[in-house]
């Protein structure tokens, strides 16, 4: 059975931090009530659901894709770019030390978010971004080259993670808003989508694919391609420069 972490937002959350976008209006009741009905997306699909311990205290807690990575067997424990996400990172600890995983941690003066990691087969972007450094990068290049993975690295100066820009169909197809993108020619194979929060999609299995319902087009899109469709609301999330991918941790990568 499939494993996944997810974290319940803060109620702080429409405090949390901004770097691409303007600060608009979050409800933190319907925030709510979109992570449940995300989350019983998996429920539904027979997915085990963890939920890591509260961090009320912490905004951006909820984006728990930013704590760690997952690769396989093995689990990188990231060290936050944004000061004020690190307490975020004891609880996530202890989720992945009861989870059984080996793990590592990126270390000082490493930072490394898990929203700019995107796995392709044995390929691992990663971005370079506002909260990704070249530290981050090569303590990551360290970690997982005797394990078989080559990181190669991506600037990323248009959104706030690589994922807020790029994502991969399971074909491995990386899929994209171009102008949300710095070099779509980095990738051996690109799409372009018609919607900028079309570029976030979580593979459920090899022919479904989560996203958010606030990019039709692109769904269409990706159904023309023979691929299974799920929406989820994630509005809320989106205002703070969330999406589908951060709000969850998969253990079976």
């Amino acid at each position: 059975m499939p494993r996944l972490l997810v974290r319940p937002p803060s109620p702080l959350l429409a405090e949390g931090e901004l770097t691409h976008l303007d600060r608009v209006a979050v409800d933190p009741a319907l925030a709510r009530k979109q992570w449940e009905a995300y989350v019983d997306v998996y429920r539904s699909r027979g997915w085990e659901v963890i939920e890591v311990d509260p961090a009320d205290a912490h905004p951006d807690g909820v984006f728990v894709e930013d704590a760690v990575v997952v690769f396989g067997d093995f689990a990188a424990l990231c060290r936050a770019g944004a000061e004020s996400r690190r307490g975020e990172a004891a609880t996530v600890r202890a989720a992945v030390e009861a989870s059984g995983i080996a793990y590592a941690t990126i270390d000082a003066p490493g930072t490394l978010d898990g929203g700019d990691v995107l796995k392709v087969g044995r390929t691992v972007y990663v971005g370079a971004s506002s909260r990704t450094n070249a530290a981050g990068i090569a303590q990551l290049r360290d970690l997982l080259a005797p394990r078989g993975w080559t990181v190669v690295e991506i600037p990323v100066t248009r959104v706030l993670h690589l994922k807020s820009g790029v994502t991969a169909l399971p074909d491995g197809t990386v899929v994209g808003f171009e102008p949300l993108v710095d070099d779509a020619a980095l990738f051996p194979v690109f799409l372009g989508v018609p919607e900028e929060h079309g570029t976030a999609v979580v593979v459920l299995d090899e022919g479904t694919v989560l996203m958010s319902s606030d990019a039709p087009e692109t769904a269409a899109l990706y159904r023309a391609r023979g691929l299974e469709v799920v929406t989820a609301d994630v509005s809320e999330f989106e205002k703070l420069e969330g999406c589908v991918t951060c709000l969850s941790v998969r253990l079976r990568d």
